[in-house]
């Protein structure tokens, strides 16, 4: 594709995300790179086509060299395989349908065991076991995480991240037999896309972007605007109207509201501290 066409590409891509105008160089160098990131999306549905172990060993070399703190290397894959745990996940995330057909499962661990067992066989002290340890492993993970869906798209895979997952940490880390200080952050469900997938609207960069100090600006009328931008391209079916009722201007904001006016994850402190991190 000619540099022109992927610029053109990025630009309905980033007005359908943002509702904004962006100047782009269409010489930019790598611009077929930034045309393959703004216009992806979760892909739900997969061929009935095995992923090559070879290809996806590969795609996990190129996501575990994405940068780590400190080059502590707190993050690892699991690979799900066995039929029956991978029976058992999608049972507990009976929403999650696509669990039960994506040709790869994985979930992505954020790992605060190794740099203990690494200071008892060096026989030197561990000082750091707080907050910062858990946050380390966690932001290592979402590293990992974006790394390997960029090594999947550059080969034309479809992935869906699955965060739900922590609902049930506790059940997913007896499963797979996690250790102290090991946890799951998310899933990922990899295949061949049977279709291509949408370009999902974002908030305004107004919102979200900050030069110096934060300022969101004027973040009610931001919402309001996002809620109608959104609604023309994906409508949303109201979320428990037994529970919250009906109204007319339903929409991102709306749901979200709702989905976190219940409590979620609640126990997860608990689990996290239970799995042997301190957290002071």
């Amino acid at each position: 594709m000619s540099n022109n066409n992927s610029t053109n590409s990025i630009l309905r891509a980033l007005t359908s995300r943002f509702g904004e105008d962006f100047s782009i160089d269409a010489n930019l160098d790598g611009i077929e790179h930034l045309e393959n990131l703004v216009n992806r999306g979760a892909q739900r549905k997969y061929q009935d086509r095995d992923v090559d172990p070879n290809l996806l060993r590969l795609l996990i070399a190129c996501a575990l060299s994405a940068p780590s703190k400190s080059d502590l290397q707190q993050a690892d894959i699991l690979i799900v395989k066995d039929t029956e745990k991978r029976r058992i996940l999608s049972d507990l995330l009976p929403d999650q349908v696509w669990l039960r057909t994506a040709p790869v499962v994985l979930i992505f661990l954020a790992n605060g065991h190794r740099l203990v067992e690494i200071a008892k066989l060096r026989s030197k002290p561990f000082p750091n076991d707080h907050l910062d340890l858990f946050f380390n492993a966690s932001v290592d993970a979402g590293i990992l995480l974006a790394s390997f869906m960029r090594a999947a798209d550059a080969v034309g895979l479809g992935t869906c991240p699955i965060s739900v997952i922590r609902d049930h940490a506790q059940r997913v880390s007896e499963l797979f037999e996690l250790p102290d200080r090991v946890f799951p952050v998310a899933g990922m469900c990899v295949g061949w896309p049977e279709a291509t997938g949408g370009v999902t609207p974002r908030l305004s960069l107004n919102s979200t972007v900050h030069t110096d100090s934060y300022d969101e600006g004027d973040l009610v009328e931001d919402i309001k605007a996002f809620d109608i931008r959104r609604e023309l391209t994906h409508s949303l079916k109201p979320r428990d109207p037994e529970r919250w009722g009906d109204t007319e201007d339903y929409g991102w904001s709306e749901d979200k509201a709702r989905q976190f006016g219940v409590p979620q994850c609640a126990d997860f402190g608990a689990f996290i501290r239970k799995k042997g991190f301190n957290l002071d």
